[in-house]
């Protein structure tokens, strides 16, 4: 077989069979191999942030990696800003890139370019095939360089010539590597800053923010009287009635400053120490309190559930000590549609077993308060803070959880990056609802303009964070890629419209008009 037909066979074995795609020339035995390897399932995508970021929601549900298939080093350039958040979510993802001929590089042509350098800030793993007998070796070792621990981007490099080369036989997957087992020198020491009586506070972040490592944290807080918190934007958390709540880091400085105030102990488990998402004119950037002392207890590597359940069991903690979420629904809105009645219906009406991919940025901040009571759901966030991953990442959520159903709570202006998600959830059949929260604006921008201190702006300051002349047509747009799509301008429109959508199969959108 070919070097494809051998790369693609191997991935399947490996367990990897699904692959975004935007392919181009160099990869197109890569294309043609498809066919003769069923198992893998193909998921075109209509720009590589697209596939980069269902790629990214795919891996954040399913726990393993799902493939990419990128055209050359502006494909892949094309596809960095949702590498970068997968990279700060350790999503696991193999990032196969397309290059050209390796004899056809000497001639420089015009799609040529440095794809190491584009490659390694956002990858974990990085190599260059050079043989063709050895590529389905390469794709082992991607596959493994993409479960980590900790997970990651795992960016392969694959020159057309070793496609079209006879290649042999597919390799045979090895397992993954097993999580670090947590020192008790580790445990030993959180157990005592925070049961020292000192104010404490436990962050936890990244495998911890799951059901089994929040009801071990709860644990922990309740024992102790330790504050719990998780990270800003953790990449899943699960929450909703009967799972331990958990309060987010805020995303303002200001804020953490005041949920961290006392502090005399940090304990951080699978999280980093909380620093400013931006720089700002009198304010730190590192956020920990002063005569605050920080103890490590666990890192993305290491086994951070069995380190809190270790932690819980050496302090005490009855295993019944944390305490739940109470089933809890606000009742359903009625007047004027804003962000607080938007917030109310989504919660009202959010089906069991959601999984919701939210990029919905200051007017969204409401829906989290809303829907903590919930039924059982599961909350992607912005991990990298680079826009655009809203509805890709609910897109290859939706891939990978078939029988779930998907809201996707989208802000207008990131929406714009890469509205051709909704193109591939018509095409999958997807059930994706989304919700474009269109309130006219870049309203984050507008907010840090106001803070970072650069005087009052005038009317072409202004004119560059607003989204007018002309305003964007949300159900248009989607209507023209086969979504249906419908606008809500008052909140019993959008309480009727979300239930609506929520009730039917496939893909949705609601344009929710906020003034």
């Amino acid at each position: 077989m070919n070097g494809a037909q051998a790369l693609i066979r191997t991935f399947v074995g490996s367990g990897v069979d699904v692959c975004f795609a935007n392919p181009g020339t160099s990869e197109m035995h890569f294309v043609a191999a498809l066919d003769d390897v069923p198992e893998m399932r193909a998921v075109l995508g209509l720009f590589e942030g697209v596939v980069t970021g269902a790629a990214d929601g795919y891996g954040r549900m399913a726990g393993r990696p799902a493939a990419t298939l990128l055209h050359l080093g502006p494909g892949l350039g094309n596809g960095i800003a949702n590498l970068h958040n997968a990279r700060r979510a350790r999503t696991p993802i193999v990032n196969l890139v397309g290059d050209h001929a390796t004899n056809h590089l000497a001639y420089d042509p015009p799609l040529a370019s440095d794809i190491e350098s584009l490659a390694r800030p956002v990858s974990r793993w990085f190599r260059s095939s050079v043989r063709a007998d050895a590529l389905a070796k390469d794709a082992v070792a991607a596959v493994q360089g993409a479960f980590g621990p900790p997970g990651g981007v795992a960016t392969l490099v694959v020159p057309a010539d070793l496609s079209w080369q006879e290649a042999g036989e597919p390799a045979t997957s090895r397992p993954g590597a097993e999580l670090d087992t947590v020192v008790d020198d580790a445990v030993v020491g959180a157990a005592k800053a925070l049961g020292s009586g000192e104010p404490a506070v436990l962050l936890v972040g990244g495998n911890a923010v799951r059901e089994r490592g929040l009801v071990a944290a709860g644990r922990v807080a309740s024992a102790t009287g330790a504050k719990l918190l998780c990270e800003t934007f953790p990449a899943r958390l699960e929450r909703g009635a009967g799972i331990p709540a958990v309060e987010r880091l805020g995303y303002l400085a200001e804020f953490t400053i005041a949920q961290l105030q006392g502090a005399k102990h940090l304990v951080l488990a699978d999280a980093l120490a909380p620093v400013s998402f931006f720089a700002y004119p009198g304010l730190p950037g590192y956020l920990v309190p002063d005569g605050c002392e920080v103890h490590t207890l666990a890192t993305g590597s290491d086994d951070v559930v069995g380190a809190l359940e270790a932690l819980a069991d050496a302090l005490g903690a009855p295993p019944d000590a944390a305490v739940r979420q109470a089933p809890v629904r606000p009742d359903r809105p009625t007047g004027a549609l804003n962000a607080q009645t938007m917030a109310a219906a989504i919660g009202a009406l959010l089906p069991e077993g959601a999984v919701v991919s939210d990029e919905g940025n200051t007017s969204g901040l409401f829906v989290s308060g809303a829907t903590a009571g919930a039924p059982r759901h599961d909350w992607l966030c912005l991990t990298g803070g680079a826009i655009g991953q809203g509805l890709p990442v609910a897109t290859g959520a939706a891939v990978a959880c078939p029988d779930r159903p998907v809201l996707s709570l989208e802000a207008d202006g990131s929406a714009m990056y890469t509205l051709q998600s909704l193109w591939t959830q018509v095409r999958e059949s997807l059930d994706v609802t989304t919700v474009i929260i269109n309130n006219g604006s870049y309203a984050i921008l507008e907010l840090e303009l106001s803070r970072v201190g650069a005087g009052d702006p005038g009317p072409r300051a202004r004119g560059m964070l607003d989204l007018k002349r002309p305003d964007l047509d949300f159900v248009a747009l989607a209507s023209g890629m086969g979504v249906p799509a419908t606008r809500a301008g008052t909140a019993e429109e959008f309480t009727q419209q979300l239930e609506r959508a929520f009730s039917t199969p496939g893909p949705a959108l609601v344009e929710a008009v906020l003034r």
